[in-house]
């Protein structure tokens, strides 16, 4: 009921929701495709270590995120999962799944609620004047 998240901003908050809306569009998206040879899929690309949040946050202090990317995978194999939807004869014909290390898994029950992929649309195209 808050997309925009207007009531209650909080960093992480958002950060996870829009992950949730980045999964429940592209389910959308994937059934609006269906029989047209196009696919759709989400995936999670893991802990990466890239640039984001570098300035993000300075309460969370930068020092964390220094140790905390020393566990992060590099940006080449982060893009692993990508590369392979994006190119495998596995994948070709897969849509509406959510991948992590270059496979199909469950995403959350959230994530899964195809009446909220749908009312995520709708409202989006409102947003967006549509």
């Amino acid at each position: 009921d808050d997309l925009q998240m207007k009531n209650g901003y909080r960093g992480f908050r958002a950060y996870g929701r829009s992950k949730l809306c980045n999964i429940l569009f592209t389910r959308e998206l994937a059934r609006r495709l269906k029989g047209s040879g196009v696919t759709a899929n989400s995936l999670h690309p893991g802990f990466v270590n890239t640039r984001f949040g570098e300035t993000s946050n300075p309460s969370f202090g930068s020092r964390t995120i220094q140790v905390l990317k020393r566990f992060a995978l590099s940006p080449e194999k982060g893009a692993e999962t990508l590369i392979y939807l994006a190119s495998s004869d596995e994948a070709a014909g897969v849509s509406g799944a959510y991948f992590y290390k270059c496979r199909a898994i469950a995403a959350s029950k959230e994530a899964q609620d195809d009446k909220a992929a749908l009312r995520l649309w709708e409202e989006t195209a409102k947003l967006a004047g549509l």
